[in-house]
């Protein structure tokens, strides 16, 4: 069994124009599994699959431009007209049931993300078993609890770092990964207070941990489209010392 892995959209915090946030599109026989939901990833989502075909949703952490179209995803689900047909599994970090309330309470309805799909807490030490397709965690460092997130379907096997900063946890985690999907932001580290955490990795950074997990295929993603990709794509092959990709809308990787 292999993996398909598409992407809907790898923007920052603010989308490029004509863009979507954080979403992944996860195929593996007939298990569709959409990793991150953020500002504008629905719509995408629906040019590659319908909705309804979704079986699970797994969030890495808790940012806006991770899951915020989960509530136009539960409004199509709820009223859409492929209402009642599907309630996929919403694999969600932990203690993240009353920020989602909280998020929903704008709209009315606390409620509306809950009774649209299965909301489940998974447990960053442990692991999901969906339909033979093997999920696992690693937390890694952020401005919130945040997760590195593991997909295993046969002998492929991608990982996708979420958002983070430099990091050994992501290096071991990732070791002899297939494909390793890792956020750049950054184009260079700007200089840090004392103190202060790095939560986002530059070029440099992330290729460097491409090499040192022994990736075979690095992507970078969570850029925006006001950076130079070219000087991106070079910073991180420099440090990763092999070809590096860049993450971009409607792009399939198969692993």
């Amino acid at each position: 069994m292999s993996i398909a892995l598409t992407v809907l959209g790898k923007s920052p915090s603010w989308q490029d124009r004509d863009g979507a946030c954080s979403g992944y599109l996860i195929r593996s026989g007939s298990l569709r599994i959409l990793l991150d939901c953020g500002s504008g990833v629905f719509a995408k989502l629906r040019r590659f699959e319908s909705y309804a075909q979704v079986g699970a949703v797994v969030i890495s952490h808790l940012h806006a431009d991770h899951v915020l179209d989960l509530v136009p995803f539960a409004y199509a689900l709820t009223h859409g007209e492929d209402a009642g047909s599907a309630r996929p599994a919403l694999h969600v970090p932990p203690d993240a049931r009353a920020p989602l309330r909280r998020l929903c309470g704008l709209w009315g309805s606390e409620d509306l993300i809950e009774n649209a799909f299965e909301l489940r807490e998974y447990d960053p030490a442990g692991g999901l078993d969906l339909d033979g397709v093997g999920v696992r965690f690693q937390p890694v460092p952020h401005y919130v609890p945040t997760n590195a997130v593991a997909v295993r379907a046969g002998g492929s096997r991608l990982v996708f770092s979420a958002d983070c900063g430099p990091n050994e946890e992501l290096v071991e985690f990732a070791r002899g990964v297939d494909l390793l999907l890792i956020e750049s932001t950054l184009l260079d580290q700007p200089p840090l207070g004392d103190g202060e955490p790095a939560g986002h990795l530059s070029a440099a950074q992330a290729g460097a941990i491409g090499r040192r997990a022994g990736a075979a295929r690095v992507v970078l993603t969570h850029f925006s489209d006001q950076l130079d990709a070219g000087a991106l794509r070079e910073r991180a092959q420099a440090s990763f010392g092999g070809a590096v990709e860049l993450a971009s809308e409607g792009a399939t990787f198969e692993v």
